[in-house]
């Protein structure tokens, strides 16, 4: 039997097996959730040693980090897989047709939080794997598994784990299924990550709420402020307005434009897809070149004053928003933290105090498209897809490419097997069928495709 035979025939096992992995409540974000994602980390464990590998759970200060290694020959090249378990928290509720952590197949998708971003995809390749493995009898790489339960919230244990562990980690490359494709007939491998730098702009006005009959007119409104100051962070071109944000930004080449012009784009699709009435952003820029080789900033979220029914005439003492920059490359999150935040105290009243917050970020990240590692992972593609793939960069950020470059040494193949629209992070979250099977495939694809490279030996373990 060939690794695609064992999937065939395994078909209804796999997807029972998925079910049940997405039923863990595992919301990084919320603590009482904890229970459930080290239940999740455990399961996938076991699930792992009844697949072939060795694993273990690493205790750390928040949720566990699971290992997993199958060591075929230390004269082989090995792969370190990526994943993550925890997911995003469900809110609002009452939009989801079938509760997020009671997965349902309907209508060609898998509905359930946490089946495009990221439990889908990584059991996607474990399950690839596996039918090598039984198939086989052994992998004709080394592979180890790195799975961790903090991607979803800010700080992640993961980089101090690397760190520590620099000497079971050792391996040539990455593999990281937690992007998406170009579309859903298209495969892609993913080139280039923006990066991203967050932070909480909180606008302090009296010291307590007041009433706005007896003193509207006498008093700054922080709301009024905050909006202000939202309002400046663009100029009329819809670029960004703080002063030194553009520094580093290298100009997108004429190459690049090329490239971007070769992949079909409807805008009015686009739109619709988005639920918008029309497209905008920087000018002089497409919408590829805005999505993957510029920089961007949005509001993610405004707080301040009454939110309940009915009205409350007052002047509210504090107002709040959520910020995230994607930054590009050469840009770093912490210099831009630092440039937003003497740009808003130097335009704001002085009759209100401002706090920025700086909740961290990630560099962007870009990939060498020559390497031999991409070209293994085009194939595993072009055979687990039936279909060419191609190269493309994404506008989100992914903070372990960074961390495994830095830290680890290593580049990495970013092949994600979900589709845009398959609502990640929102209500009625989904993956569909078609895509987890042929993410197994490509998955059972890739380790004969690594192992064929020649002159590149996986390092003594």
């Amino acid at each position: 039997m060939t690794p695609l035979g064992y999937l065939r025939k395994t078909r209804k096992q796999r997807f029972d097996n998925l079910l049940e992995l997405l039923r863990f409540r595992s919301i990084s974000a919320l603590s009482d959730c904890s229970g459930d994602s080290i239940s999740c980390a455990e399961w996938l464990v076991d699930h792992l040693g009844q697949v072939g590998f060795k694993g273990r759970l690493y205790r750390t200060k928040g949720n566990p980090i699971v290992y997993a290694e199958y060591i075929t020959n230390s004269n082989l090249p090995t792969a370190l897989y990526y994943g993550h378990y925890d997911v995003q928290p469900t809110e609002p509720h009452d939009l989801w047709v079938s509760p997020p952590f009671a997965p349902v197949i309907r209508g060609g998708y898998i509905y359930g939080r946490g089946t495009a971003d990221d439990k889908g995809q990584v059991f996607a390749q474990i399950k690839g794997l596996e039918a090598v493995l039984k198939t086989n009898g052994a992998l004709p790489i080394n592979v180890k598994f790195v799975i961790e339960g903090e991607e979803e919230i800010t700080p992640s244990s993961l980089p101090n784990f690397f760190e520590d562990h620099k000497d079971i980690l050792q391996a040539d490359v990455c593999v990281i299924s937690d992007t998406a494709q170009f579309n859903k007939s298209t495969p892609a491998i993913v080139v280039g990550l923006r990066g991203n730098a967050s932070a909480e702009l909180i606008v302090y006005g009296p010291k307590r709420d007041l009433h706005s009959g007896a003193y509207g007119g006498s008093v700054a409104n922080p709301i009024h402020v905050l909006s202000y100051l939202i309002a400046k962070m663009h100029d009329r071109k819809g670029r960004i307005a703080i002063p030194g944000f553009y520094q580093h930004v290298r100009p997108i080449t004429k190459k690049e434009r090329q490239q971007f012009a070769k992949l079909p784009f409807n805008s009015r699709h686009y739109a619709t897809e988005c639920g918008v009435p029309a497209l905008e952003g920087e000018s002089g820029c497409t919408t590829y070149e805005r999505l993957w080789s510029r920089p961007a900033l949005d509001v993610n979220g405004i707080t301040g004053g009454h939110q309940g029914e009915g009205p409350k005439t007052i002047i509210p003492s504090r107002a709040s928003a959520k910020i995230s920059i994607r930054t590009v490359a050469n840009q770093e999150p912490n210099d831009i933290l630092d440039k937003l935040e003497k740009y808003l105290k130097r335009i704001s009243p002085r009759s209100v105090r401002l706090e920025l917050l700086k909740l961290g970020g990630a560099p962007a990240v870009t990939i060498p498209a020559s390497s031999p590692w991409l070209e293994a992972a085009h194939r595993a593609l072009r055979r687990g897809f039936g279909q060419e793939p191609v190269l493309m960069k994404e506008g989100a950020s992914i903070p372990v490419v960074s961390d495994v470059k830095t830290i680890l040494g290593l580049d990495s193949l970013l092949i994600g097997f979900c589709q845009n629209d398959d609502n990640s992070h929102s209500p009625n979250e989904r993956l569909r069928v078609r895509d987890f099977e042929n993410g197994c495939k490509t998955a059972a694809m890739l380790p004969e495709e690594l192992s064929r490279i020649k002159g590149i030996m996986g390092r003594q373990l």
